[in-house]
């Protein structure tokens, strides 16, 4: 290990060396938190601490009001919040799990299979990289319509599930895997469905763990299908259904916002807890998806 005047450049355990870091990042730590910290709280303040001037960052009287209201609360249509919450769940779910299917399925062909138009096909999945969703709105309208799946609950799966980042991270991390070790296992007889469980998704378990974090935000967060393409009340996500508390309550915007703060906090949770469990797997994939 490489030393200047007799200290170590990066020692095993604490040493005093290392207390000019950390005067460095428990400040940043602590301003980066705050807005987690802020949330929290706010789902927790009363209705005077709400609207109260200047605006308070912590909550002095916490009550658990706004999320009793939000639970009880029904649109003007009579769906209760659960319907929603459901419908976010079960999408969520099938989303990310067939989205790291798509992937890796996909990645492993186009990285150790060799056929016609494999370069062509890779450079039309990064070209899709620079379109915003914005761009493709109405074309994606369009299709939508085309297929028949307008007002119904696919709506709100299959549209999703194209994502190139995704291909291109996976592909990127199955490069890195030598091809020898998938020739040795196809001469043991091993068929392609045997090499692609039992070799491939093991080693690419960080990629697999980003793809699931940035698909589940995707559609965690996304309000944009209810929006389009969806009419019936009872197949709409949570992530709408929270655009449209402040307005609720027969017009009663200020209790409305207190069944906002709490919507906002279930929202946020689920996005921190998966990113807590699997940040790391994040870093190890840019590492390896040659991404600097």
């Amino acid at each position: 290990m490489a030393s200047f005047h007799g200290t170590r450049i990066n020692p095993d355990k604490f040493h005093r060396s290392q207390l000019k870091f950390y005067l460095f990042l428990i400040p940043l730590a602590s301003f980066m938190a705050m807005p987690i910290i802020y949330i929290i709280f706010h789902a927790f303040k009363p209705i005077d601490e709400l609207f109260a001037y200047p605006p308070r960052f912590f909550v002095q009287k916490p009550t658990f009001q706004n999320f009793i209201d939000l639970v009880n609360n029904t649109n003007a249509t009579g769906v209760p919040m659960s319907r929603y919450l459901f419908n976010s769940i079960v999408i969520t779910v099938a989303v990310v799990l067939l989205t790291v299917l798509i992937s890796t399925m996909a990645g492993y062909v186009l990285s150790k299979k060799q056929f016609k138009l494999k370069k062509t096909m890779f450079e039309i999945n990064t070209l899709a990289l620079m379109f915003v969703p914005a761009a493709v709105a109405i074309p994606r309208y369009l299709l939508i319509d085309e297929v028949g799946l307008l007002d119904t609950f696919w709506a709100h799966i299959f549209p999703l599930l194209a994502m190139p980042v995704g291909l291109f991270l996976v592909k990127q991390f199955i490069d890195q895997i030598p091809n020898e070790l998938i020739e040795a296992a196809q001469i043991d007889g091993a068929s392609d469905y045997r090499i692609f469980l039992q070799i491939i998704i093991p080693l690419v378990k960080p990629a697999i763990a980003t793809i699931a974090i940035l698909s589940f935000q995707m559609v965690w967060n996304n309000a944009e299908t209810s929006t389009l393409y969806v009419d019936n009340e009872n197949l709409k996500t949570f992530a709408f259904y929270m655009s449209t508390l402040a307005v609720q309550s027969e017009g009663n915007t200020v209790a409305g916002q207190g069944m906002a703060a709490a919507a906002a906090l279930i929202m946020f949770i689920p996005n921190l807890i998966i990113f807590m469990i699997l940040q790391s797997k994040v870093m190890n994939t840019m590492a390896h998806s040659g991404i600097k």
